[in-house]
C-alpha cells in the first residue's frame, strides 16, 4: 500500500534514495509517486508548485499520460 506524504521537504529528501518518480497531472491535483525499495510513497500538490518541486527531486522523473 502506498504512504502518502503531506511535507514537501521530506519528500525531497526521500528522492535521493528512490529509484524513479512518476508524475501524474490531474486537473486540480498533481501526484508525484516516489519508488523507493520497499515502499512507493505519493504527495499530492496543487499544479503551480508542481514544477518546482519536481526540479529538487534527486531521481529519475516519468511523466504519466494523460488519460
Amino acid at each position: 500500500m502506498p504512504t502518502e506524504i503531506t511535507d514537501v521537504e521530506k519528500f525531497v529528501a526521500m528522492s535521493a534514495k528512490a529509484k524513479q518518480c512518476q508524475v501524474k497531472r490531474l486537473k486540480e491535483t498533481v501526484k508525484l509517486k516516489l519508488r523507493t525499495p520497499s515502499q512507493l510513497y505519493t504527495l499530492k500538490i496543487e499544479p503551480l508548485r508542481a514544477d518546482e518541486i519536481i526540479k529538487k527531486l534527486q531521481c529519475e522523473i516519468k511523466e504519466e499520460e494523460k488519460e
